[in-house]
Formats: structure tokens, sequence, C-alpha cells
């Protein structure tokens, strides 16, 4: 048998984007959803915490060495970049807080470094958002730490609905995702940013996009985005205001 069919020919050559996740993420399969082909996610865990989404669990989950053990457990396969995927973790301590993050997987080694809420900061000054609503499923303090976040990017929190869970939130179903979104839009907002990593949300960005004729900007998008922008690679799926627009220089 002579192998030289194309079938043959392959695998197609992988990129890889280290990601560290917190302990109870279960959407994994969310990440897939928005890179292309050539692209594999290598995931690590921060430890369990036996406590609810909260103020408490944001902090334990962001704590350095824990981001530091968790980007050297992925650097053995060479990604391009390595992803902090949680938006209570990088914004609950501020601006400033989430530089310190990013810095702290470089000092471990990674080429490069991504957080969820830098993410978002990206997207805020790429697309010149000035004012926004929030949608997320976390209680009132740890909500109002991302309104503190945003204030800190010059950008104006409208309006912002939360669901108040303590877990299971990868549970939650798009339709109550969608009626909160839609609560939370404001005539004046130029986007909805809608928190966590843990919260589905990949089949209605597109269909409330064309409904509000906004971008609707999600934590694991945003997330994939960036990280595909330092790798000059395009976003796969919902999110038309974000197509194409990388910052050259985050």
């Amino acid at each position: 048998m002579e192998l030289t069919d194309v079938e043959f020919e392959g695998p197609l050559a992988q990129r890889g984007i280290g990601i560290i996740a917190p302990f109870d993420l279960a959407l994994e399969r969310e990440l897939w959803r928005w890179a292309p082909l050539e692209v594999s996610f290598h995931l690590a865990r921060t430890p369990f915490e036996p406590v609810r989404v909260s103020l408490e669990q944001a902090e334990l989950v962001s704590e350095h060495h824990a981001l530091q053990a968790a980007t050297r457990d992925v650097l053995g396969v060479d990604p391009e970049v390595v992803a902090y995927l949680c938006t209570s973790g990088s914004f609950v301590h501020g601006v400033a807080h989430e530089e310190t993050l990013r810095q702290t997987i470089l000092d471990a080694g990674a080429p490069d470094a991504v957080t969820t809420s830098g993410a978002l900061a990206e997207a805020v000054r790429a697309l010149g958002l000035a004012r926004i609503s929030v949608m997320t499923p976390y209680d009132a303090p740890l909500t109002e730490r991302l309104g503190d976040f945003l204030g800190e990017l010059d950008v104006e929190v409208l309006r912002s609905h939360h669901l108040g869970l303590g877990g299971g939130i990868w549970r939650v179903n798009y339709r109550t995702v969608a009626e909160l979104i839609l609560a939370a839009d404001d005539p004046q907002a130029e986007a909805i940013f809608v928190s966590c990593t843990n919260l589905p949300t990949y089949d209605i960005i597109a269909p409330l996009e064309r409904e509000l004729g906004k971008p609707i900007l999600t934590a694991n998008q945003l997330t994939v985005w960036a990280c595909l922008g330092r790798m000059g690679l395009p976003m796969v799926g919902p999110g038309r205001w974000l197509q194409g627009v990388f910052q050259e220089d985050p």
C-alpha cells in the first residue's frame, strides 16, 4: 500500500492555547466552537475550594501561586499563549491586579498571556465603548466589582442585572440568559457584556445581536478572541463586531 492519498497528509499542524480554568469550569466545549481547526486548547485547573461563587471564591481562584503552577502544567505542549479563563478572578481587585495576573503567567514561563477581564478591556478599546450594560450570574457584591473594573476603564455601566447564583452556573439555560440580557439592555448602551466563563452563551449571541443591533460580548468569546488575535488567527463563530478586530499592541 502506498500512502499517497490526501488523507495521509497531516495531521493539520497544531497551534496551542494554554487555558488556566477555575476548578468548577464545565464549558470547555464553548472554547472549541470559537477556534479554527488548527487550534488546540490545553487545560489546567486551579485547586478545588469548597466555597460558593462569591468575592471569596474569586480571590481564591486567582492566587498567584495557583496561576504559576497551572501555567507550568501546560507549558510542556508549547502553547503560543496562556489564558486565565476567569472573569471574576481577573476583575475582583481592579485593573492593576489584572495586570499583575498576566505578569504572573509570563513570569512562570508563558510566551504570552491573556485574562478574561483583560480581554474585555481590549475589546472596550478596540470597539471604542464608553457606555455598556452588564449581565452576570453572580451576587450583588461581585457584580459591583465588575462595575468598578469597568469604571477604571472609563466605561459607564448604564444598567446591570445579576442572577445571584452561588454555584451550578453552567446549568443555566439559554432562555434565562437571553431574558436577562434583554432586561439589561439600555437604548444608550453601546454593547452588553455577559460575564462568567461558566455561563453558556454561544448560540444566543447572533440572534440577540440581530435583535438589539449592538455587540453582545461574552466571557469565553472575548478570551478566545484575544488569544487568537495574538496568534494572528480569525475567530470562528458569533460576534460579528469582533471579527478581525485585533489590537496590535494589547
